[in-house]
């Protein structure tokens, strides 16, 4: 009763945050069927996830958990692109780059799960209905909210011209994304060579930050949202909110929140581990400080 009580609440939280961002992200935006095209994105962005949901209980399976959050960004991307005939050189290359994104982010995640047997966020939840519908709800409400910025920009009816501050967030855009693959190909390595089954990754980028990989996924979406900021118009605004909302995510409610206390659970007792977390920033690229002698 707990867990139904539990995975309500939580799916009518996320929906009233989504419906709050529609108000603002629809302001001044493009129409079609009389409805702003930006909330038919998340009508996308949340039907694209109940629907695969159907598939993944009647399977009691979590292995495509990954894909259907990429395939649910492109869907909301092309949508968005097509509603709003929205072919202006920014609105192509903002939906361009998160595609781009989500086609080298799902697959590479969709994999290792499945070299790894499975998931083991899963493996309490996946048989229990509400929670399991509560982890469908919060993909579609992460994929709506992280790219809520961008959306804005996409279906605005205010069109605005390449300038300075789109090649500067296209750069950190950039920046970012080479940052996560790198330092997803360097963990895949890592973890492929069994004599590190029970170690902890400190080389390459690993040696510069705790984790690298979500470094790099703030700092993208925060270059998109600066390419997008000079096509925003009224409550639009607002939508620049989008990556203070993955950093929340990747430090304080998942991400690193949790891979720290498992890392601890592991390594806790390791003074090699203990040294590096001293040496090692959490989030931020930095060259690691020496230990204290």
């Amino acid at each position: 009763m707990q867990q139904w009580t539990i995975g309500i609440l939580s799916v009518v939280a996320v929906l009233l945050l989504a419906w709050g961002v529609s108000i603002a992200g629809a302001d001044q935006g493009k129409q079609y069927a009389d409805v702003a095209v930006f909330v038919w994105c998340g009508i996308f962005a949340f039907g694209v996830q109940w629907l695969l949901f159907i598939h993944a209980w009647l399977a009691h399976t979590e292995k495509f958990f990954d894909l259907a959050g990429s395939l649910t960004y492109i869907t909301v991307f092309v949508a968005a692109v097509t509603l709003s005939s929205a072919y202006d050189p920014r609105s192509l290359i903002i939906a361009s780059v998160i595609i781009v994104w989500a086609l080298r982010l799902g697959p590479f995640l969709y994999f290792r799960i499945k070299n790894a047997g499975g998931d083991r966020r899963f493996h309490s939840i996946r048989n229990s209905f509400p929670t399991f519908f509560m982890t469908w709800t919060l993909q579609g409400a992460w994929v709506y909210l992280t790219s809520c910025a961008a959306l804005a920009a996409v279906t605005s009816s205010n069109t605005a011209a390449l300038d300075g501050m789109f090649f500067v967030g296209l750069g950190i855009w950039a920046f970012g994304f080479v940052v996560e693959v790198v330092a997803d190909r360097q963990k895949t390595a890592f973890r492929s060579d069994p004599e590190n089954a029970r170690r902890f990754i400190s080389s390459g980028l690993w040696a510069w930050s705790r984790h690298p990989n979500y470094f790099g996924e703030i700092v993208l979406w925060a270059g998109v949202a600066v390419m997008a900021y000079p096509a925003l118009a009224g409550w639009q605004i607002l939508t620049l909110f989008a990556p203070l909302w993955v950093l929340l995510q990747m430090t304080a409610i998942s991400g690193t929140r949790m891979l720290e206390a498992r890392a601890n659970k592991a390594w806790g007792d390791d003074p090699d581990y203990q040294a590096y977390k001293k040496s090692t920033p959490l989030l931020m690229l930095w060259p690691p400080r020496k230990p204290a002698a």
